[in-house]
């Protein structure tokens, strides 16, 4: 079969895509490469006619307090809806044209917004309330951001617009041959030729799953070029043999430039999805309805929030 597991971006040049075909001895990965043309993406990747396991680097899901006053049954037939509803996406300039109907925010910095008036805005409780219990910082790693939230450095919302807009719902809307984990059930259980498994992969989550550790910031090359050796180890613990390209990469901390860290983050999420994929990771999900139907989770992850309420 094929894993690709792309880092996700509202500017094309930092989406990323690493990918890897399993035989008998275990899988071959090639080097980063850019995603490209996001209408040939899932075309290129069925070609070859395996079933095809794609992790992406962004949210799939929406947190329960917001989806209550859906009418759709699920995430996925609410985000093809979304294909016929383009002014959803359009973030606010300020908080008196937040809706639930156009819940992205803020399209600019304003002095003294918070979270909290933002959750207000769409009717909920708390600023908690606008994150997905997947989002919510676990005993090994930070929270990761709210899923419509669209300012500073730790946001994913102007990349889920990105990819809801123009690619995911658009792709749903006219029958293409995917589905969404977990909301369409196991990973297992739904591979088959011809089909692509989506499934929201973390890096963040990924790097401690692979019991891997930076001694800096990602987004500068020395602390990943001190990660060489460790991420050969996780490799050859996951049968994943890299290409020459991709050894070659892992030597050189991924390059210089500012893409770097997409190019690790994508090999990183890559390496996760194997390891669900041959069961060293269990392909978890809670037993919560508002998750499988809604909410949806981090692949491989199996830590619940250090804070429930």
């Amino acid at each position: 079969m094929l894993a690709a597991h792309a880092d996700w971006s509202v500017d094309p040049r930092k989406r990323w895509m690493a990918l890897a075909r399993r035989g008998a001895g275990g899988w071959m990965a090639e080097a980063p490469r850019p995603v490209g043309d996001t209408a040939k993406l899932l075309p290129s990747l069925l070609a070859e006619g395996m079933p095809v396991a794609l992790g992406l680097d962004l949210p799939l899901g929406v947190p329960r307090g917001w989806a209550a006053a859906r009418g759709e049954r699920d995430f996925p037939a609410m985000l093809a809806g979304l294909a016929r509803e383009p002014g959803f996406f359009e973030p606010s300039s300020t908080l008196e044209t937040v809706s639930p109907a156009r819940p992205f925010y803020p399209a600019r910095g304003i002095r003294g917004m918070t979270r909290a008036a933002h959750a207000a805005a769409l009717g909920l409780d708390s600023a908690r309330g606008l994150s997905r219990l997947c989002d919510r910082a676990t005993a090994t790693r930070p929270a990761g951001a709210p899923v419509f939230w669209t300012l500073g450095a730790n946001q994913s919302g102007k990349a889920a617009i990105a990819a809801w807009r123009d690619w995911l719902a658009p792709a749903l809307a006219a029958g293409a041959p995917i589905a969404l984990w977990p909301f369409a059930g196991a990973v297992h259980g739904l591979r088959a030729p011809g089909r692509a498994v989506l499934a929201e992969v973390y890096p963040a989550e990924a790097l401690r799953q692979l019991g891997l550790r930076m001694t800096g910031s990602k987004r500068a090359q020395p602390p990943r070029l001190a990660l060489a050796g460790a991420l050969r180890d996780a490799m050859a613990r996951l049968r994943v043999a890299p290409s020459p390209a991709l050894a070659e990469a892992v030597a050189e901390g991924f390059g210089a430039d500012a893409t770097g860290e997409d190019r690790l983050d994508c090999v990183l999420g890559l390496l996760c999805l194997v390891a669900v994929l041959d069961g060293i990771r269990p392909d978890h999900v809670p037993d919560d309805p508002w998750i499988r139907r809604w909410e949806g989770w981090v692949l491989g992850q199996t830590d619940m929030p250090k804070d429930m309420a």
